[in-house]
């Protein structure tokens, strides 16, 4: 009687309370003076509840992986997890995409069961990967993946395309996202390179700041945005052997100074959730490091939010890791770290041994009253505290033109033209044979996380949206556009049928690509492309008709034996969708190619660089210092226009202190036709305790000019973009001259600590 009695207090306090008002308007303490008062009469096993997070199929009728033809809760499940286990999230899908108006139905069937069977009536949060697009979700629009997003260098586009995925995913009734992926990609060989937004860190923090701008919004709550969570703490992107989730081995002076800013800058901008890398740092366990998780994050940073395990991470702490001798002494140990909710997707395991950890005294219940109150916090920046059911919302504008239109743009200018000789693009009205394993494929467009987890199923596709062959069909006509497939991804399925095909053609397009997977689906054993694209590409060029490679890939392939072979080579990584239009409208013409290369472009396997690389890299056998010889460098892309740099100037010889310093270049389209530019700015260190860089990107742009137009485009650098990491493992800046590059112009200044 003395719990039910508290219980309707603390309700009448939340819901009741005088000057009580919505979500949008509460202040910070009002959230706090009410997660005190419901910390206050819960149970432990309640709290440890909180800290759960199941996935959906845990809930359902029959085996977690069994695929379902239709998804039937079980009464018996939702009672043991949701109500005597307290289960406080749910994440993740059946077996096949729902429609909103069934994702309203299955999440509200879940909220409802908690909130008229549970004591305290907590509302659920639940939680999805859409991480391009809601994509999870049929019908949605799907957007170009993160590394597309990269290459068009324009953090604009990005905070629209986030903020139309965040309207889309809370029509599909969830408040949760698990995007951004913030990890800086520093190996080609690893499969999610697609996912991210490239190789260099202050990108990664630009455009991942853009997108919890636009998914996540600035204020308190918004029935258009949800909360967005930072992906993978930390260093996730730079495994040692190139595979997913394989161990990390970083110096701590690299940690700091590749991988950590992009997370920096994200809580800085308001991230309210991090989830754990699945890999190992230095030989500890992400999910078991306190250095990390707690001392680092939660203390140097300040991250007041909500740090998730990943997938079943914390059970891989027994068999993979070898660090915990059971599931009881893994969840010790990640609690203890800093985990504050368990992605445990199977049953109630994670709940049952931390109730019994923290009555034996090995974790103190500050640490899980610490945890439950950032994820309560959590709910109430979701609003679920006011309106669980999002029951006064309405999204008429769900996959809306607007948005496909969006997706249309970012596919546009993210694609990236590697290669024109002799101005071979855009094409007119010619004959065209299009081949190769993308040429007609939406999943190959798509890449993985599209409808389903792998993104290979095509039993999910959108309908009425043309691949690559079919929009040149539309665009040139039908009778211009034969196709033959000339192989799947690994094996031939019609070579010497597209070799002769090709003798009728003026221009054949090869749609090399990548076959659609993510995690460790991923992982392959060399960037060399599949022997018998390679063959295809060859067969063709004998023919001695022109030869386009369109390249449809999550990471870069080498191409060095091909390239000679193709007059034109267009990059369109993962383009989403509209990747079909905005490659037709590329190839004919009717768009402009503005993107660039968010990463280093190999030549070969064994040569691994990434542009900001230390000059002692560059040393080849002979000791010169000639040995930087990528297939393409990182900011790389051509234009069918011409674009000149002219008169870099600073406004000052000397930065002092902590003033700052204003930088102008000029800007020419000297071409024939309107186009874009990514304006990159880097700063080399030219003497430094720490051997630096060659070049880091400090500043970026993206420019439109008309033809014959020229522009002025100013850039300001302050003292902490010349910092470093010492030593010593704190940034650190000294005195020195620094040299800065746009373009093909250089110029340089002298910084001073202090006034003499």
């Amino acid at each position: 009687m003395r719990d039910l009695f508290r219980s309707l207090l603390f309700l009448a306090a939340v819901f009741l309370s005088p000057g009580s008002t919505h979500a949008q308007e509460w202040p910070e303490s009002e959230i706090n003076r009410k997660i005190d008062s419901l910390l206050s009469i819960m149970t432990l096993e309640e709290k440890a509840g909180q800290m759960l997070n199941l996935g959906m199929p845990a809930l359902l009728e029959g085996a977690f992986y069994i695929p379902r033809d239709t998804l039937i809760f079980d009464e018996e499940k939702l009672d043991r997890l949701l109500i005597s286990y307290g289960a406080g999230s749910v994440q993740n899908l059946g077996s096949y995409p729902l429609t909103p108006e069934e994702w309203r139905y299955y999440v509200g069937r879940i909220q409802k069961h908690v909130m008229d069977r549970s004591r305290l009536k907590i509302p659920i949060l639940y939680g999805i990967d859409a991480v391009h697009g809601a994509n999870y979700t049929a019908g949605s629009v799907l957007f170009p993946q993160q590394i597309n997003l990269a290459a068009t260098f324009d953090t604009g586009r990005v905070r629209q395309a986030a903020a139309l995925t965040a309207y889309d995913v809370r029509a599909s009734q969830t408040a949760w996202n698990y995007a951004p992926m913030l990890d800086v990609a520093r190996n080609p060989l690893w499969g999610r390179i697609y996912e991210t937004f490239g190789e260099d860190s202050y990108l990664v923090g630009e455009m991942g700041a853009a997108l919890i701008g636009g998914m996540q919004g600035t204020g308190f709550y918004h029935p258009e945005k949800v909360i967005a969570c930072g992906k993978h703490f930390l260093a996730y992107g730079e495994p040692h052997n190139g595979k997913d989730r394989a161990p990390v081995f970083i110096t701590e002076q690299m940690l700091r100074e590749i991988h950590l800013p992009p997370f920096r800058k994200a809580i800085e901008n308001g991230l309210l959730s991090i989830m754990v890398s699945g890999a190992s740092v230095n030989g500890v366990p992400s999910h078991a490091d306190q250095w990390l998780l707690t001392d680092i994050l939660k203390e140097e940073l300040g991250f007041k939010g909500v740090i998730i395990s990943d997938w079943g991470e914390i059970d891989n702490l027994i068999n993979v890791h070898q660090v915990a001798a059971n599931e009881r002494e893994a969840v010790k140990l990640s609690v203890l770290a800093g985990i504050d909710m368990c992605m445990e997707p199977y049953d109630e395991s994670f709940a049952v041994h931390l109730v019994d950890l923290v009555r034996t005294g090995e974790v103190p219940e500050s640490r899980v009253d610490d945890a439950v109150r950032r994820i309560l916090h959590l709910k109430f920046r979701a609003g679920l505290f006011d309106d669980p059911f999002f029951s006064d919302c309405e999204y008429p504008e769900f996959s809306s033109e607007a948005a496909a239109a969006l997706s249309l743009d970012i596919a546009t200018e993210s694609l990236t033209l590697l290669k024109n000789e002799g101005d071979l693009l855009p094409l007119s009205d010619v004959q065209v044979l299009v081949t190769g394993v993308a040429a007609h494929s939406l999943n190959y467009l798509n890449g993985g996380w599209s409808r389903t987890w792998s993104g290979q199923d095509t039993s999910y596709n959108d309908q009425g949206v043309p691949t690559i062959y079919e929009a040149l069909q539309l665009q040139l006509g039908k009778d211009r556009v034969s196709y033959v497939p000339g192989t799947d991804y690994l094996t031939e399925i019609d070579i010497q049928k597209a070799v002769v095909q090709a003798q009728k053609a003026d221009v054949i397009i090869a749609c090399i690509g990548e076959m659609p997977a993510t995690e460790k689906p991923s992982d392959i054993e060399n960037l060399d492309l599949p022997e018998v694209q390679v063959r295809l590409v060859e067969e063709l060029a004998k023919t001695g008709k022109p030869l386009i490679l369109v390249m449809v890939q999550g990471r870069p392939r080498i191409i060095r034996e091909i390239e000679p072979l193709a007059g034109a080579i267009l990059m369109a990584y993962l383009p989403g969708n509209e990747g079909g239009r905005a490659i037709a409208n590329v190839l004919l013409g009717k768009s402009n190619p503005s993107g660039s290369l968010p990463y280093t472009y190999p030549r070969y396997s064994g040569s691994i660089w990434t542009y900001d690389h230390l000059l002692s890299d560059e040393r080849d056998v002979y000791f010169g210092l000639n040995g930087f010889t990528p297939q393409y460098e990182f900011g790389f892309g051509l234009s069918y226009t011409e674009f000149n740099y002219s008169n870099l100037a600073v406004g000052s010889d000397t930065l002092v202190g902590d003033d700052e310093l204003r930088l102008t270049v000029e800007l020419s389209n000297t071409g024939r036709r309107a186009g874009r530019e990514a304006v990159l700015l880097f700063v080399s260190d030219e003497l430094a305790s720490v051997s630096p860089p060659v070049k880091k990107l400090k500043r970026f742009t993206k420019v439109e000019l008309q033809p014959g137009e020229k522009r002025e485009i100013s850039f300001v650098i302050s003292a902490e973009d010349l910092k470093f990491t010492g030593r010593d493992g704190l940034p650190v800046i000294e005195d020195g001259y620094f040299t800065i590059r746009i373009g093909d112009q250089q110029t340089r200044f002298y910084y001073r600590t202090d006034l003499e």
